[in-house]
């Protein structure tokens, strides 16, 4: 398979980690004879540096006529620290899932067992939780209709949905649920947001075409606890774009770091791939960032294009690195690896899954490849 990948580093640390992923597809092109072809394109803090705007056309132009998107991270202090800001990295992000028609975000909560002591929360409550959620994407509060009066001291963010909004992302969801436990829960605030009163009706009316899905309801402050108390109750999570967003960032701690959870941002026609981490500036240039999430959403992007043998070499060349410990300090405070080094030792794991004899942590070296 031949496939041309937009590659959006971004700021932070996303240039180190998606160098990672790029690696392993490299890898997998080798191994399985496919062709990865990867241009790079300014988006986020750097290119509002170097171009005044978060989303140069030019980057634009190159997403609408890829096969996919990978994407690093946005964000920069400079920008967040400073609320009179008019451009911001976040907009270029926005803007670019509402041009390629990105309306589906989903993201896979899965805690890895040689890690479930990592977790904040007791291992009984963890251990056997698996479950995605589906969150909105193009809608909702952060695209809605945004007000701010001469003085500064009166603020709005219009929150709407449609019946088609909510319709077809609906539909994925339940699909995905047909393929999994077939239990599908909506996640709203009925009892107060008309647009999450027509959420429920929606999702409701949609639900009838799969009568071999349970669905159920839950407010969105008794989700949050939920997921916190009893995630393993759950198996596809429904949601509108904000609570989706804070939703999703919170079950990220059942795995025990934010920098192991990859999404797919999914349109009629386009895919975006990610980290759902930020660009976390502080460790810039460290080689101290987790990549195994950039890596992950490389799986998830071979998946997407029914490589699904290639992406489960991902995935288990990722349990490896966890089970040999060779882990960014995230994940083991005294680590001696780094970003670089987990991402070697993927991409060696793919180039030499077979050969294990290596694959222990004694001959395992920051700088050092075990497998060539």
């Amino acid at each position: 398979m031949n496939l041309k990948i937009a590659v959006l580093p971004g700021d932070g640390i996303g240039p180190e980690v998606i160098l990672q992923a790029k690696k392993a597809l490299y890898a997998i092109g080798e191994v399985y004879n496919h062709e990865f072809v990867f241009e790079e394109a300014l988006m986020g803090a750097v290119a509002i540096d170097k171009t005044g705007n978060p989303l140069p056309e030019q980057t634009l132009n190159l997403c609408l006529n890829t096969d996919a998107v990978l994407l690093g991270a946005i964000g920069d202090p400079k920008y967040d620290n400073n609320p009179n800001a008019k451009v911001r990295p976040e907009q270029g992000l926005l803007k670019l899932r509402k041009e390629l028609g990105l309306f589906a975000n989903i993201r896979p909560i899965k805690p890895y067992k040689a890690l479930i002591e990592s977790s904040p929360l007791k291992r009984e409550i963890i251990e056997g939780a698996d479950f995605t959620i589906f969150r909105e994407l193009t809608g909702g509060a952060y695209f809605g209709t945004k007000t701010l009066n001469e003085e500064g001291t009166h603020a709005s963010d219009l929150c709407e949905y449609s019946e088609e909004e909510i319709t077809r992302i609906a539909h994925l969801a339940f699909q995905s649920a047909q393929k999994r436990r077939k239990k599908l829960t909506m996640v709203d605030k009925a009892n107060v947001l008309e647009t999450s009163r027509l959420w429920r009706k929606v999702v409701q009316k949609v639900s009838e075409n799969y009568p071999d899905v349970k669905l159920d309801f839950l407010f969105v402050d008794n989700a949050a606890m939920q997921l916190i108390l009893n995630p393993k109750q759950f198996d596809v999570i429904l949601t509108e774009n904000l609570f989706g967003d804070i939703l999703s960032d919170e079950a990220s701690v059942i795995t025990g770091s934010i920098g192991l959870l990859p999404s797919v941002s999914l349109g009629k026609k386009n895919a975006l791939f990610e980290p759902i981490h930020g660009s976390y500036p502080q460790a810039k240039g460290k080689n101290i960032a987790n990549p195994i999430a950039s890596i992950l959403a490389a799986a998830l992007l071979l998946e997407h294009f029914g490589l699904t043998k290639e992406a489960h070499v991902i995935y288990k060349a990722v349990e490896k690195a966890i089970e040999y410990k060779v882990v960014t300090v995230d994940l083991k405070p005294d680590s001696k690896f780094g970003t670089n080094e987990v991402g070697e030792f993927v991409s060696n794991f793919i180039f030499s899954k077979d050969d294990l004899l290596y694959f222990n942590n004694d001959n395992v070296s920051i700088g050092q490849s075990t497998i060539v």
